[in-house]
């Protein structure tokens, strides 16, 4: 019973602060090389414009579409 009372009562030198486990996490961050990030963002730019650009030519085909069918 002495083990399970020894083991249940924490002490707070045993925890660890809140921010002493942010500092440690922050640590085992790996941050990306900036050329990585350069070609990443440029990647991501260029494909939101080739989409930009296929969803506005479907956008405008079911219009025309849209306004052939109600013409008839």
């Amino acid at each position: 019973m002495a083990d399970n009372e020894k083991t249940a009562v924490k002490t707070k030198s045993n925890k660890p602060s809140f921010w002493q486990g942010v500092k440690r996490e922050w640590n085992k961050i790996i941050w990306p090389k900036r050329e990585d990030l350069v070609k990443q963002t440029g990647l991501v730019v260029v494909l939101s414009l080739i989409l930009g650009i296929i969803i506005t030519v479907i956008d405008s085909g079911a219009l025309k579409l849209i306004d052939w069918i109600l013409s008839i």
